[in-house]
């Protein structure tokens, strides 16, 4: 659905996005990821043909990018970060004046719907200059679904929403995907990206340095794995055993309970039960402490960067 080779673009020497090669398969809810000044917004706007590249290519379902065709660009649902709307317009003027352009076929019925999905089914007449951002935000989602279109562009698309209002949308990009539609989402809120993202790339400095499923991204922005062990005893005179395990960087003791840092370099768990059990002692549970995204990406540094990168690329 889409697919970059070797994108790049420069400004006066700049380099904001270089060597860029995503690939975003039918079907997908994608997550595209990156501190601020990485390059994500640089690359949606030449995904949309708004921004030409200085080189590389683009193709959109199926189809190299050309800014002159238009047909594909209506196959194209588009949430952009900063949103321009005509403030007097009320809401359901907005939407039927789109409908117009798209010819939406049976526009009242497919707007009544939308304003239903976002939320804003009291609000509809409703100039949109009196919105709140907010509001503003879901009337730029049901724009982006009104002509149905097979792929998603969302850039910061919870943007300005409360909690509820956040659920809400998100529940709304499950169901279009479930139904065949396919979304791209950039957004720096990564605890979103996480509930929603089957896929996810990382941009850094202009260059993509990972892009994989959510737990192997999430397994290679750390290098170590924290579990939490409960045996049949007290830990503590079992403390010297586990801290001289070659594979254990760091291990507390309370009552009956180990916390033991791990190599993540592989799965060590069974080697921390035979080392136990050779102590006699009994493991009654064994839980791996799930790192969410965001603790794992708080700042993309030196550190995960080189996590990121794949042994093969590393000097």
């Amino acid at each position: 659905m889409i697919q970059t080779e070797n994108l790049t673009k420069q400004y006066n020497g700049f380099t904001a996005v270089k060597d860029l090669n995503l690939k975003v398969e039918k079907g997908d809810i994608y997550g595209f990821l990156g501190p601020n000044g990485a390059g994500k917004t640089t690359t949606i706007m030449m995904l949309l043909g708004l921004e030409q590249p200085t080189h590389g290519r683009v193709y959109l379902l199926g189809e190299e990018l050309n800014p002159r065709k238009v047909d594909i660009k209506r196959r194209i649902g588009v949430v952009a970060e900063n949103q321009y709307f005509y403030r007097e317009m009320t809401a359901r003027e907005y939407l039927f004046f789109f409908s117009s352009i798209y010819r939406v076929p049976d526009a009242h019925k497919r707007i009544d719907h939308l304003f239903e999905a976002v939320g804003l089914s009291d609000h509809q007449n409703k100039k949109i200059g009196a919105c709140s951002k907010g509001m503003q935000q879901k009337l730029a989602f049901a724009r982006a679904l009104l002509h149905d279109p097979e792929l998603l562009i969302l850039d910061e698309p919870v943007a300005n929403l409360d909690p509820t209002s956040i659920k809400q949308l998100r529940d709304l990009i499950e169901g279009e995907n479930r139904l065949g539609r396919t979304i791209f989402v950039s957004s720096h809120l990564l605890s979103e990206v996480e509930k929603l993202c089957k896929k996810v790339g990382i941009i850094h400095q202009g260059r993509l340095l990972a892009e994989d499923d959510m737990e192997t991204i999430k397994h290679r922005l750390s290098d170590t794995v924290i579990l939490t062990v409960e045996i049949d005893q007290e830990a503590a005179p079992h403390l010297e055993t586990v801290q001289n395990l070659p594979y254990v960087q760091a291990v507390e003791a309370r009552g009956n309970i180990f916390t033991v840092t791990l190599e993540a370099d592989r799965d060590y768990r069974s080697d921390l039960s035979r080392a136990l059990f050779g102590n006699n002692c009994v493991i009654l549970s064994m839980k791996a402490k799930e790192m969410s995204l965001e603790e794992a990406f708080m700042t993309i540094t030196q550190q995960n960067i080189s996590l990121l990168t794949a042994p093969e690329e590393q000097p």
